[in-house]
């Protein structure tokens, strides 16, 4: 550490605060810093550190649901965000968020000394399971549609389905569908409650959500169902894999998109703007709040305290799938 501040003309204080990912610190002595520690290929022994500090820099993570696009974005953000705090990461996936399951995945991160735990919950059964935990370290959750707080980073689940449902009031539409996600998934509770306000609000009636799996496969077998049984012109699609699977039910029944029908999915992901026709979404960013969950959990350990943060608000990206209704 010593030769990395005589290279870049600072104090070993400062090398230390940049090297501990201290916010504190201006960019240019940052890059001084961090080309100093390049060219001379400098690593910390985090051993020895841990002995000082009592810090590993090391974080466990427990993880639910990351086949699906919203839990696997986030995790990809705590990696990023955590490598760039200086700190490893430990992985533990669960299909089963049961009590005991959750239990002997953060005794297994404990058990590698990990200074905090970071669990991404979106299911109601894993966000129950891990409310029970005594972690004897800081602990952040990621819940969909939660209220931000100490130990919670969420987004603004029902903001953005009310936002994708007055999308299609506004255009005319005498009422909007919702395909909706699985039963026990957070953010498909709270699209439905945002997609029930925001009709209620506009007067018009909202017939019974239909639900799927998230998978496309399902989209196109509960959509084939909607679209003959209740012939809407409007459906709000709780996330664009299902809305994916509800445009090749379209196609092939004859109906158009958006002259006859229009459709908004959710999450925007990187290929709703290739399908046919383009598709209009709510755009969320995962990665902010993975990259949250780690910023939380890194004070939680070092202050006991967090920086308050409006909670991560999604926002509409208008395409193709959306047009005026037209009456007949």
């Amino acid at each position: 550490m010593i030769d990395v501040a005589r290279l870049a003309g600072v104090s070993q204080q400062t090398v230390s605060r940049v090297l501990n990912g201290n916010v504190y610190v201006s960019e240019e002595l940052r890059e001084r810093v961090e080309q100093a520690v390049r060219h001379l290929g400098y690593r910390r022994n985090k051993s020895a550190r841990a002995l000082v500090t009592n810090e590993t820099m090391h974080l466990g993570v427990i993880t639910v649901g990351t086949a699906q696009y919203g839990p696997s974005r986030a995790l990809f953000g705590v990696a990023l965000q955590a490598r760039s705090r200086g700190y490893a990461t430990s992985l533990v996936s669960l299909d089963d968020a049961n009590r005991a399951n959750m239990r002997q995945a953060l005794d297994h991160l404990l058990a590698d000394g990990v200074d905090g735990i970071i669990i991404l919950a979106p299911t109601a059964a894993a966000a129950d399971a891990s409310e029970s935990l005594d972690a004897r370290v800081p602990l952040v959750m990621f819940q969909p549609g939660a209220v931000d707080g100490l130990h919670t980073v969420s987004h603004d689940e029902m903001l953005g389905a009310c936002t994708a449902t007055q999308h299609l009031v506004d255009l005319g539409h005498p009422t909007v569908h919702h395909l909706a996600g699985p039963t026990g998934w957070l953010a498909s509770e709270a699209r439905i409650e945002g997609w029930r306000t925001t009709l209620g609000a506009a007067g018009k009636a909202a017939v019974e959500p239909r639900r799927g799996d998230w998978s496309a496969a399902s989209g196109y077998t509960v959509g084939l169902g909607l679209l003959q049984q209740d012939k809407p012109t409007a459906v709000f699609v709780a996330n664009d894999q299902m809305a994916l699977g509800l445009l090749k039910a379209a196609a092939e029944l004859g109906i158009r998109v958006p002259e006859a029908l229009s459709v908004v999915g959710f999450d925007d992901i990187p290929e709703s703007q290739y399908f046919c026709p383009s598709l209009t979404t709510m755009r969320l960013d995962f990665d902010e709040v993975g990259r949250r969950c780690v910023d939380r959990v890194i004070n939680l350990i070092r202050h006991g305290e967090y920086f308050s943060q409006p909670v991560v608000a999604p926002y509409l990206i208008p395409r193709a799938s959306t047009a005026r209704h037209e009456k007949s």
